[in-house]
C-alpha cells in the first residue's frame, strides 16, 4: 500500500521527530511512505474561528496536494476531523464538494490507520515507563477513537498505562488558548492534576498540539511528568 502522510503545521515545524516515527513504522510494516514536499495547513483554524472562506483557501490546496492519495495518515486527531469530518461541510455547494467527499473517507488519524485499516496492534515496542493517555477532543469526539491507541499501547513491553479518573479537555484548542489564556491555563491545570494523580511519568497522546500546550504548562510549574506523542513510543525497541 502507498501511504500519503499528512504532517501538520506544528508537527512539521515543532515535533518532526513525530513524522519521522510515523515513517519509520510505516515503512517496518512493509508499505511505501509518501509526503508532499510542501506541508500546508489544514484550514483549521481559520474554520474554527469563523472565517471559513480563508479556511477554503488554505484547504484547497491540501485537496489539491492529495487527490491522487491511496490512504492517507494523519499525525493529528484534530487535522484528522478537520479533513474528514469538516472538509465536506466545508465545501458543500462549492465546486470543490465532490474532491472534499472523495478525499474524507480516504483519511485516518494514524493510531486508527495502524489498527482500524492495516489490522496491528503489536509493533514489538518497548517503552519501561508508567504513562497515562490524554484523548484529544476532535479526535474523541468527531473520529470517535478511544480504542484504537490503547490497544496499540496494550501490546508494547513493559509500559503500564494508568487512567485518569476523568476524560477532560487540555485547554489548549488552538486559537481559544490565544483568545482566552486565563480559561485555557485553567482547564490545562486541571488535566495536568488529573496526570499527577495517576503518577506516570509520561502524558501520552496522539496530537502533538495538546501536548505542546500540556508541555508548556509543565515546565512552567516545573513539573517532573513529561509529554511525549503515541508514534515516538510504537518506534522504540
Amino acid at each position: 500500500m502507498t501511504v500519503t502522510l499528512f504532517i501538520p503545521c506544528f508537527v512539521d515545524l515543532c515535533y518532526p521527530q513525530v513524522g519521522v516515527s510515523m515513517v519509520r513504522i510505516l515503512e517496518k510494516l512493509g508499505h511505501k511512505v509518501v509526503c508532499p514536499d510542501e506541508p500546508a495547513c489544514c484550514g483549521q483554524p481559520a474554520f474554527n474561528t469563523g472565517y471559513w472562506d480563508e479556511s477554503r483557501a488554505v484547504a484547497e490546496k491540501v485537496l489539491d496536494q492529495l487527490k491522487d492519495a491511496e490512504v492517507v495518515a494523519i499525525a493529528s486527531g484534530s487535522c484528522g476531523a478537520m479533513m474528514k469530518v469538516f472538509y465536506p461541510e466545508l465545501f458543500a455547494g462549492s465546486k470543490h464538494e465532490a474532491a472534499a467527499k472523495a478525499l474524507a473517507p480516504k483519511c485516518y488519524e494514524f493510531s486508527d490507520f495502524l489498527v482500524s485499516k492495516l489490522g496491528v496492534t503489536d509493533l514489538g515496542a518497548r517503552f519501561p515507563h508508567k504513562v497515562t493517555f490524554h484523548d484529544g477532543c476532535h479526535g474523541l469526539r468527531e473520529l470517535h477513537i478511544k480504542d484504537a491507541p490503547r490497544r496499540l499501547m496494550a501490546q508494547v513491553r513493559d509500559l503500564e498505562l494508568v487512567e485518569m479518573k476523568e476524560t477532560v479537555c487540555c485547554g489548549f484548542g488552538g486559537t481559544f488558548s490565544a483568545k482566552f489564556p486565563a480559561i485555557s491555563t485553567a482547564m490545562g491545570d486541571v488535566k495536568i492534576s488529573l496526570a499527577e494523580e495517576t503518577h506516570a511519568e509520561y502524558i501520552v497522546s496522539n496530537d502533538s498540539s495538546c501536548l505542546m500546550h500540556i508541555q508548556g504548562l509543565l515546565d512552567r510549574q516545573r513539573k517532573p511528568i513529561k509529554t511525549i506523542h503515541l508514534a515516538e513510543i510504537l518506534v522504540q525497541s
